[in-house]
């Protein structure tokens, strides 16, 4: 790798880092819906090994979600805006969803979950630009199984797609009439729970795998996730602030519009001949 290739790409992660913590603590989307594309096309650019190309930028994502969803949570926990006993209720099933979505990365190809990122983003993308967010109901279930099955889900494909719960869980919890800034501040909790056992999970995955980058963990880039997650911490609690005072709904359409091309992108890739 030339000198020019490695400072442009320890400053394309960095800006990634910036971008994606703001957008955790604002949107609650979770920095991952950033990070996997960006890691994915930068490794594309390095001509690593196509097969192994998803995995590294799903799990390299996982391994940033972890101390960015604690600067969020404790940023968004000094408002009074995390529900402690919704993570206690759906906790349980979110880890054992992620752990089993971390270890199904070693069965699924390239292929495989670029299309899950692909189509659960372009239906994130939708629910981003509807007038009013979509609603099922006026209270969260109280069936015990039904929690389980939602919550239990949003691990699962959170795990697969190397993002934290904010981009499945806000949406879900606001369904079912739940106020807006208590979702964003729990799902930012949601994240620690998700890539915790996800992570676990890519790096068993990973293990003995050929062509991966130097200073690897499985599929874990342990060097580029250290250029990330600093910037994530440093700007999550930035746009946490930023959450309760600015218009959100530009700002989802706007980022609604980017999610769109680069799901459209991504499944492009799978699907073009």
């Amino acid at each position: 790798m030339s000198e020019t290739i490695l400072i442009y790409s320890v400053l394309g992660l960095a800006g990634t880092g910036v971008i994606a913590g703001i957008l955790a603590g604002l949107l609650g989307v979770g920095g991952g819906i950033v990070i996997v594309p960006v890691l994915f096309w930068l490794l594309d650019m390095l001509q690593f090994p196509a097969p192994i190309l998803m995995h590294m930028a799903v799990g390299t994502s996982l391994a940033t979600i972890v101390p960015t969803s604690i600067s969020s949570m404790r940023a968004h926990h000094k408002r009074g805006a995390v529900d402690f006993d919704l993570l206690k209720s759906w906790g349980p099933a979110i880890v054992i969803g992620a752990a089993i979505g971390g270890i199904a990365g070693k069965f699924i190809d390239a292929n495989g979950l670029k299309m899950v990122f692909g189509f659960i983003a372009l239906a994130v993308a939708i629910n981003m630009a509807l007038p009013k967010p979509l609603k099922v109901g006026d209270e969260l279930p109280a069936s015990r199984l039904v929690n389980s099955a939602i919550s239990g889900t949003i691990g699962l494909l959170s795990a697969l797609m190397g993002i934290g719960g904010g981009t499945l869980g806000v949406p879900t919890m606001v369904a079912f009439s739940y106020p807006t800034h208590r979702a964003i501040g729990t799902a930012s909790a949601f994240g620690l729970l998700i890539a915790l056992p996800a992570l676990l999970g890519f790096i068993w995955s990973g293990w003995g795998i050929t062509g991966r980058p130097m200073f690897s963990l499985g599929f874990i880039s342990m060097a580029a996730a250290l250029v990330i997650f600093p910037m994530t911490v440093l700007f999550a609690p930035l746009g946490a602030r930023l959450a309760h005072s600015i218009n959100q709904r530009r700002l989802k359409l706007v980022f609604g519009a980017f999610l769109s091309l680069t799901a459209a992108k991504m499944l492009y890739s799978v699907f073009a001949v």
